[in-house]
């Protein structure tokens, strides 16, 4: 009775007074807590890897600890450090290089092997952490276990040089850690390793097809869901890593003599000062810290070939993918709007996607000048054009890669793809900028499945708890239809039951038709924006710019190290 009494006291003075659930993992004793009155047991901050610090912060992660007492998973809001960035402050973040920890939802259930679901988060590879989504809402419209979690980001995450020590991905590595944990952990939450369904939006649903490419994550996943970005868009992966890396560190008064000091000084140089650039705002929409194709350096290799490569032959993992986008995915970039549209005016040739080449300045002028006639037509870029602006950001960033993707993908022989477009949008949301339209917001797809802080992009920048109870009756509809195809692709492989009411959803075809249109009734159709998509193809396989490994053959001479600037 005393020891129950002094566990109690122990209880009661970390607040631990809510209904447990101890989990044995192979690192030892977990215990997470559900809240009074809640139906879902939450486990926050297990780490699933260790990451590399000092001198190794950009190589593998390495294995996580290990303990023997009772590990209490309640703390909250970790996040690896991370660029600045103008869309998400997330409140009582904590940054820390000791950031690889997972967050498990199980619901208060006897049943075992259920479904997984581990949502990856976005944040253009720079910034965002796995606690800024959850979907408790999701496991109480069909039973699963939900797994979220960090990955290093920026530098940390995506530097990539081609050496021992900066070979590249370390972000996506981390990801395949926390695959491999989950594999050989969430059984024991009551979850099937063998059902496990992986999904992102925005840049993590490219890291989800980049995943499926992959030669190292083979029977760690057997489902997909894309929210609004492709292994093929111009942000997804780098070009010219070397190059990446030089041009960040000039921006941070470093000028590189070769990959050696290069090196060097990214080994050195401060977290502040290595993370006080903002990177988002690029006009190539180019964010210099993304996954590379990596060299071969007798090490475990994530990808050894650009995307559209893998995919023409045929390599990639060919599982069921929900895949998709919204209608106005290019609104994310409507905050720059009055900044861009004179500079867009003056030289639209900045503003063509960053994996795009020529031959010469004038080559890549009349190709701009092509772009802009299709779609601004003879008028300037302007408030009156405003809604062909967000076509040509939704276009170059999210619907022309997610479809080309989606072609290459079924012409190798993915015969399980499931295409849509989310045009929802409510009727409280914010009409777009000088008019008096509203159109679906960028990634509006994954705030309608999933449970978080805000109900629109526009608002991330101040986020506050969002109730669901307060929401409109067309918006609480519309997550529940969303909930309900997601929830089913993740158990059956499919979206649409055949026993349902919903219109029949087959596979879609590499003419990117048909797909089926999300909104308050739910419409199969198809091609998808096929006039666009023909036009970026004949511009794509003229001018595509293939993404390579680091290449060190034209470096320049090796000068000592040194920067320009005091830390």
């Amino acid at each position: 009775m005393l020891r129950v009494l002094l566990h109690l006291l122990i209880m009661l003075s970390r607040g631990l007074t809510k209904e447990t659930l101890l989990v044995q993992t192979t690192q030892g004793p977990v215990v997470g807590y559900k809240e009074p009155g809640d139906d879902v047991f939450e486990f926050h901050g297990i780490p699933y890897a260790t990451a590399p610090t000092g001198e190794n912060k950009y190589k593998p992660p390495l294995p996580a600890p290990i303990w023997s007492k009772p590990f209490h998973a309640i703390k909250k809001n970790i996040s690896c450090l991370q660029m600045k960035n103008y869309l998400i402050t997330i409140p009582d973040e904590v940054q820390t290089e000791d950031c690889l920890v997972a967050n498990v939802y199980v619901p208060d259930t006897s049943e075992e092997n259920l479904p997984v679901f581990v949502h990856i988060h976005g944040g253009a590879y720079i910034f965002g952490n796995g606690d800024f989504l959850k979907g408790k809402n999701l496991i109480r419209r069909r039973a699963m276990i939900i797994v979220n979690f960090n990955y290093r980001l920026g530098p940390h995450g995506f530097l990539c040089l081609g050496t021992p020590d900066v070979p590249g991905n370390a972000g996506m590595k981390d990801q395949v850690a926390l695959l491999r944990w989950v594999q050989n952990n969430i059984a024991s939450f009551g979850g099937n390793p063998d059902d496990v369904t992986i999904s992102g939006f925005s840049s993590s649903s490219a890291a989800v097809e980049l995943l499926t490419l992959s030669p190292i994550t083979i029977g760690l996943f057997n489902k997909a869901i894309l929210e609004s970005g492709a292994s093929v868009a111009a942000f997804s992966t780098q070009i010219n890593p070397v190059k990446n890396a030089e041009y960040y560190a000039n921006l941070l008064n470093f000028n590189s003599g070769d990959v050696s000091s290069l090196e060097e000084f990214y080994k050195s140089v401060p977290n502040d000062v290595l993370y006080s650039v903002d990177v988002y705002n690029a006009t190539d929409t180019i964010f210099f810290f993304s996954p590379c194709v990596e060299r071969d350096l007798g090490q475990e290799i994530f990808l050894d070939d650009s995307p559209v490569n893998i995919l023409k032959n045929g390599k990639q993992n060919k599982l069921p993918m929900l895949f998709g986008f919204t209608e106005m995915d290019g609104l994310f970039r409507i905050p720059l709007f009055d900044t861009w549209k004179d500079r867009m005016n003056e030289k639209f040739s900045d503003f063509l996607p960053g994996d795009l080449h020529f031959k010469d300045e004038m080559e890549r002028e009349e190709v701009a000048q092509k772009v802009k006639q299709f779609y601004f037509g003879k008028q300037a870029v302007s408030e009156e054009t405003i809604f062909r602006y967000i076509d040509y950001f939704t276009d170059t960033v999210f619907a022309y890669p997610t479809l080309r993707s989606v072609r290459l993908q079924v012409e190798s022989g993915n015969e399980n793809i499931y295409l849509y477009r989310f045009d929802f949008v409510d009727k409280t949301a914010s009409p777009v900028p000088y008019t008096c339209v509203r159109g679906a917001d960028h990634c509006a797809q994954t705030l309608a499945v999933m449970d978080g802080v805000i109900s629109s992009l526009a608002e991330a920048s101040t986020p506050q708890p969002l109730n669901e109870e307060s929401l409109s009756r067309d918006y609480k509809k519309m997550k529940d239809i969303m909930r309900f195809l997601w929830a089913t692709f993740i158990t059956t492989s499919k979206p649409v039951p055949e026993d349902s009411s919903l219109p029949k959803w087959p596979p879609t075809q590499a003419n990117g038709g048909p797909y089926m249109r999300l909104d308050k009734s739910l419409k199969l159709r198809g091609p998808l924006i096929q006039q666009r998509v023909l036009f970026w193809d004949d511009i794509y396989d003229k001018y595509y710019n293939y993404p390579s490994p680091p290449s060190h053959k034209n470096c320049k001479r090796k000068i000592p190290f040194h920067s320009n600037k005091k830390f």
